[in-house]
């Protein structure tokens, strides 16, 4: 470090290079990723974050049951050969549903994280929001007539969508900085 001068003075006092160990599309899908561990869902969790052009969050969600009924009461099955009242189908809201329902914000030309990719239904209600980017992180329905459609809509409205891999050394790195984190407490 140099000696401070008046003519230097704010050049490199306590001055420390720093770097972010998350690009943005990693930290929020973390965050879709934590979303869906609050799901009640005991068979899928899916979480969502819609996020604006300067990267400020501005809707989060999670799959789970209309806000303020008793989750107690109603079928968590994913049994498909009884009859819907039976399922947890007839009941549970959507991430993407959800969190475009608690949106304070506009949504149009956001990005939104998501879990899981969109299926049809969510698929409508973002392009009514004009969303502008989905990034998903698995696509484990991309066989089916609902992922088409989706990506039809999608494809239609101008959304672009693309899925995010998460490197395994990041996986591994949060891992062990959450161990640390939680022994130090």
């Amino acid at each position: 470090m140099e000696k401070i001068t008046e003519n230097n003075s704010s050049h490199l006092v306590n001055f420390v290079p720093v770097k972010s160990q998350l690009q943005w599309d990693e930290y929020f899908m973390l965050q879709a990723m934590l979303a869906s561990y609050k799901s009640k869902d005991p068979h899928t969790k899916v979480g969502c974050v819609f996020v604006d052009e300067n990267n400020h969050q501005i809707t989060m969600g999670y799959n789970g049951a209309v806000a303020g009924i008793d989750e107690s009461q109603i079928p968590w099955g994913n049994d498909r050969t009884v009859p819907l009242e039976y399922q947890k189908y007839g009941y549970v809201i959507h991430s993407e549903a959800n969190a475009i329902s608690h949106a304070r914000g506009n949504l149009k030309g956001s990005r939104g994280y998501v879990t899981l990719f969109p299926c049809n239904e969510c698929a409508k209600l973002i392009a009514s929001q004009r969303v502008g980017e989905i990034i998903y992180l698995s696509d484990k329905y991309r066989d089916t007539s609902e992922n088409r459609i989706a990506k039809k809509i999608f494809d239609l409205a101008g959304i672009r969508y693309r899925q995010l891999i998460l490197d395994q050394t990041l996986v591994d790195g949060l891992q062990t900085y959450l161990s640390t984190l939680l022994k130090n407490l």
